[in-house]
C-alpha cells in the first residue's frame, strides 16, 4: 500500500462524479491544444497526443497537487522549438528524436531536483522574470503564427525579423486560409469575453457557461475542419491541413542517447525545468488554497519529472502544468488526480482509433488557438505595478521580454536571472546605514532623518541595515569614517547590529581595523543587539576579545553607557551580551 498515492488511499465516492465530469471536459479542451502545442514545437500532431497520456498518469502517481493538469504548454513548446531547430529539420525523424531525448533530459533532472528535496528552486527565478519570461514568449509566440495564419512561408529569429518577413510575404496572402485563422481568432475572443454572460443570460447555470465558453476552440476546430473537408478548400484553395495523423498508441522507447546531444540540450533542458517547475507549482499553489490545500514543492519535482521521463519513453516532448487547462480542471469539479487519469484514458481511446477525424483541421485554426492563448500570458499588469513599485524589477522584467524577443528564449531568460542577481548584489553591497537617536520618553531608536530623535554628545550612532559581507564592508567603514571626520568631539561609534545576519571574514577584517583606526584617535567601537548566531561566531576571534565590555543587549543599553561615561571621569564597565541572544 506504501506504493499507492495518498489521495488514492483515502479516495471518496462523493468526488467520483466530479472527477469523471472534469476528465471529459479536460480532454475536450485538451485534443486542440495538444495539437497545437506540437505544431508550435515544430513536431507532428500526433506527438502532442502522445505527451498527453502517460505524462498525466505519472503524474498523478507522485505529485502533490489535487487539480494540476499536466501536458503540453505554450512556453515549454517555444522553448522546445528554440532548442531543437538549430539542430535538426522540424518535423523530422532525428527531430523527434532529440526532442523525446530533451524530455528525458528535463526529466531527469527534475527528479535528481526532488530527491535531493531541492525544491526551493521555486524561488530561484523572481516573479518579474518570470513574467517578463513569459510575456515575452507569447509576443513571440503570437507573431511567430502569424505565418499560418496568412498561409505564407515565412521564418526570422526574433520578432522584429519575424514581422519583417511578414510584411515582405503579404502580396502572397492565401485568403480563404487568413478568412479562416481571423474569423477563428475572432470568434474565439468573442467566445472568451462574451460567450459565458450570454448563456448566463440565456438560462444557463453560470459554472456550466464559464465553461462552455472554454471550450470554444473544441468548437472551432470541429467546425473549420468539417468546412474544409465539406469544400475541399486544401485542394481547391490551399488552405494548408494537418493531414493524415497515424492511428494508434505510442510505442514505447527510449531514446537514442549520444554526448554531443546531451552537450547541445542540458541547457534548454535546465532552463525547461527550472521554468515549468516554477510556473507548475505557481499554478498549483494558487488552486490548492482555495481548498485549504497544500502542495509540497519536492513532490512538485518527482512528479513532474516522472511525467516528462514518461513522454520521453512514450513519443512525447517536454510537459508540465497548465494554467488554462488546470483552472476549467478545477472549475469542472476535479477533486483528486483521477480526471486526469480519465482525461489520459480518453485521450488513448482518441489515439487509438479517431485520429482519422483530424485529417481536415487546417493549421491555420491551430495558430488561431495559439494565438488567443497566449495573448491572455502578456502580464503589463505587473509591469505596472514593478515600474511604480520598484524600477529595478521592472527592469529586470523589461530586460527579460526584450532578451527573448530579441535573442531567443535561452538568452531572455539567462539576461533575466542575471539582472535579478545584479540588483541584488548592488543592492546589499549599497546598504541603507541610516544614523539613529532616541525617541523622547521612550527606548526606541530612529533615523535621524526621518524622525524628531535625541542624540547624545560625543556619540555616533549608526545602524546598517544589511548583513556585513565582502562587498559592503568597506561602504561602511567609509559612512563611519566620514561621520567621525564631520563630527568634532565623538568619542564613541555604536554600529546598531539589528538587521545583520552575518559577518564575514572580509566584514570581520574591516571592523578590526576599524576598531584599532578608533582606539589610535581615542573612540572606541560599540555594538549593540547582536544577534546569538552572529555574536557566537564573533566571541572567538581577536576583535571580539578586544570589544568585552562593548557589547551591549540593546541601543538603550549602549546610549546609557555612553551618558555615564560622559557624565562621569571613570566611566564603569558594559553589561555585555549572553552568547544565547
Amino acid at each position: 500500500m506504501q506504493f499507492v498515492p495518498s489521495w488514492l488511499r483515502s479516495y471518496q465516492r462523493s468526488w467520483l462524479s466530479g472527477d469523471l465530469v472534469a476528465g471529459v471536459i479536460v480532454t475536450v479542451m485538451l485534443i486542440p491544444q495538444s495539437l497545437a502545442y506540437a505544431l508550435l514545437a515544430g513536431l507532428p500532431p500526433e506527438v502532442g497526443l502522445y505527451a498527453s497520456i502517460l505524462p498525466i498518469v505519472a503524474y498523478a502517481l507522485l505529485g502533490s497537487s489535487m487539480t494540476l493538469a499536466v501536458g503540453p504548454v505554450a512556453v515549454a513548446s517555444l522553448m522546445t522549438a528554440s532548442a531543437l531547430q538549430p539542430l535538426a529539420a522540424a518535423g523530422s525523424a532525428d527531430y523527434v528524436g532529440l526532442a523525446m531525448l530533451l524530455s528525458l533530459l528535463s526529466g531527469g533532472m527534475l527528479l535528481l531536483f526532488g530527491l535531493l528535496r531541492l525544491g526551493f528552486l521555486a524561488h530561484f527565478l523572481s516573479h518579474p522574470v518570470i513574467s517578463g519570461f513569459i510575456s515575452g514568449s507569447a509576443v513571440l509566440i503570437a507573431v511567430g503564427q502569424l505565418k499560418h495564419l496568412m498561409g505564407v512561408k515565412a521564418g526570422g529569429g526574433n520578432v522584429l525579423d519575424m514581422v519583417l518577413q511578414l510584411v515582405r510575404a503579404l502580396p502572397h496572402t492565401n485568403g480563404v486560409t487568413l478568412g479562416i485563422g481571423a474569423g477563428s481568432v475572432l470568434f474565439l475572443l468573442l467566445a472568451r469575453k462574451y460567450l459565458a454572460a450570454g448563456l448566463v443570460r440565456a438560462g444557463v447555470g453560470s459554472k456550466l457557461a464559464d465553461l462552455a465558453s472554454k471550450l470554444a476552440p473544441m468548437l472551432a476546430v470541429v467546425v473549420t475542419t468539417a468546412l474544409v473537408a465539406a469544400l475541399r478548400w486544401d485542394e481547391s484553395a490551399g488552405v494548408s491541413i494537418v493531414g493524415a495523423v497515424p492511428q494508434g498508441l505510442p510505442v514505447l522507447a527510449i531514446p537514442s542517447v549520444t554526448a554531443s546531444a546531451v552537450g547541445q540540450l542540458w541547457l534548454p533542458a535546465l532552463l525547461i525545468s527550472l521554468v515549468g517547475f516554477v510556473e507548475s507549482v505557481s499554478v498549483a499553489q494558487s488552486l490548492a488554497l482555495k481548498r485549504q490545500q497544500r502542495i509540497q514543492p519536492n513532490r512538485e519535482l518527482l512528479g513532474l519529472g516522472a511525467a516528462n521521463v514518461a513522454s520521453a519513453l512514450s513519443g512525447g516532448f517536454p510537459v508540465t502544468g497548465g494554467f488554462a487547462r488546470s483552472v476549467v480542471n478545477f472549475s469542472a469539479g476535479a477533486h483528486t488526480p483521477l480526471a486526469g487519469m480519465v482525461s489520459a484514458l480518453l485521450m488513448a481511446v482518441v489515439i487509438a482509433a479517431l485520429t482519422g477525424l483530424f485529417h481536415y483541421l487546417p493549421h491555420t485554426v491551430l495558430a488561431a488557438t495559439i494565438i488567443v492563448a497566449v495573448v491572455t500570458l502578456i502580464d503589463v499588469q505587473t509591469l505596472r505595478e514593478a515600474w511604480h513599485y520598484d524600477k529595478a524589477d521592472a527592469l529586470s522584467l523589461l530586460a527579460t521580454a526584450g532578451g527573448v524577443m530579441a535573442w531567443g528564449v535561452e538568452v531572455g531568460i539567462l539576461m533575466g536571472v542575471g539582472l535579478s542577481l545584479g540588483t541584488l548584489v548592488w543592492r546589499s553591497s549599497h546598504p541603507h546605514i541610516a544614523v539613529v537617536g532616541r525617541v523622547p520618553g521612550t527606548e526606541h531608536f530612529r533615523n535621524i532623518a526621518r524622525h524628531h530623535v535625541t542624540t547624545e554628545s560625543g556619540l555616533i550612532a549608526v545602524r546598517v541595515d544589511e548583513s556585513l559581507y565582502f562587498a559592503n564592508s568597506e561602504v561602511l567603514q567609509d559612512t563611519i569614517e566620514g561621520l567621525v571626520a564631520s563630527q568634532a568631539g565623538t568619542r564613541h561609534v555604536l554600529l546598531v547590529c539589528s538587521a545583520v545576519n552575518q559577518i564575514d571574514a572580509t566584514a570581520l577584517g574591516v571592523l578590526s581595523d576599524l576598531d584599532n583606526s578608533l582606539a589610535q584617535r581615542g573612540m572606541a567601537l560599540l555594538l549593540s543587539e547582536v544577534k546569538g548566531p552572529v555574536l557566537d561566531r564573533l566571541q572567538n576571534t581577536a576583535l571580539g576579545q578586544r570589544l568585552r565590555g562593548r557589547v551591549f543587549l540593546s541601543t538603550h543599553q549602549a546610549f546609557e553607557f555612553v551618558r555615564q561615561s560622559t557624565a562621569a571621569p571613570r566611566p564603569g564597565k558594559a553589561t555585555a551580551v549572553a552568547p544565547s541572544a
